[in-house]
């Protein structure tokens, strides 16, 4: 583990996953799992996100970086159209897009998991120690993350209501979105962010649903602001539909 840590904040880890798909590929994991998604996890999961990004930014040239992670989903079998999950703990999987990709995000989750190439981490030690010195310049005192006196106890999960707007987008396919116009995951705030996750969590699971897939992508400056598809799950589904989702224009767009 300590060799695919990359850096541990307050409440969440930037590492690399077991199988990285591709050179951009990372993960925010919760550190405890049994920690409640609430404004403290919620500012320092921004935090952690403007931090990865830096890095990738300076280390890769990435300039795009969708999202993925499930909601009480796990991938089964091939896992087409998605990782293969790492742990139980609540994780994000980052893409990020640069020049002198050998192969795309997009491509690989198209395969059944066991035909998945990836990146060997024996490959990425000199771009993760790279990653690691950028985090390290880039990271604020501890006190500028949480400022002496600002509580971290849980605080209640804002509701969605007036923050962000959940439209329904076909058979099990939903989008979350902020209300305001945000292009940029770093610029969605705390509030959004929860607002956003009890959104997701009011979501009816109906019809045999057990979970959710979910992608978040930013602003390709067509205009359309962050938004969050979340696909409605289930072991006996009669078809994957993040093989469709992943060949439309928008979702193509960012990982294939």
């Amino acid at each position: 583990m300590s060799r695919r840590l990359l850096y541990r904040s307050a409440f969440w880890e930037i590492a690399r996953p077991r199988h990285p798909l591709t050179a951009g590929h990372v993960l925010l994991r919760l550190s405890d799992p049994s920690t409640e998604f609430a404004h403290p996890s919620a500012t320092d999961w921004l935090f952690c996100h403007n931090l990865i990004r830096t890095a990738l930014r300076d280390v890769l040239g990435v300039a795009r970086c969708p999202i993925m992670f499930t909601y009480r989903w796990h991938p089964l079998g091939a896992a087409i159209g998605e990782p293969v999950a790492e742990s139980s703990t609540p994780t994000f999987h980052l893409f990020g897009r640069g020049p002198g990709e050998t192969s795309t995000p997009g491509h690989q989750l198209l395969l059944p998991a066991h035909r998945r190439i990836g990146e060997p981490l024996e490959r990425l030690e000199a771009t993760d120690d790279a990653i690691r010195e950028v985090l390290v310049r880039a990271r604020p005192p501890a006190a500028a993350t949480f400022p002496e006196g600002a509580s971290t106890a849980v605080e209640p999960v804002l509701q969605p209501g007036g923050l962000v707007e959940s439209t329904d987008s076909g058979r099990n396919h939903a989008v979350i979105q902020p209300i305001r116009a945000v292009e940029s995951i770093g610029d969605v705030s705390p509030a959004e962010l929860l607002a956003m996750g009890a959104a997701l969590g009011a979501l009816p699971v109906a019809g045999g649903l057990s979970g959710f897939s979910c992608i978040a992508l930013e602003s390709t400056g067509n205009g359309v602001p962050v938004r969050v598809h979340v696909l409605g799950r289930s072991a006996a589904e009669e078809g994957n539909p993040l093989e469709a989702l992943l060949c439309s224009p928008e979702v193509s767009l960012a990982l294939l």
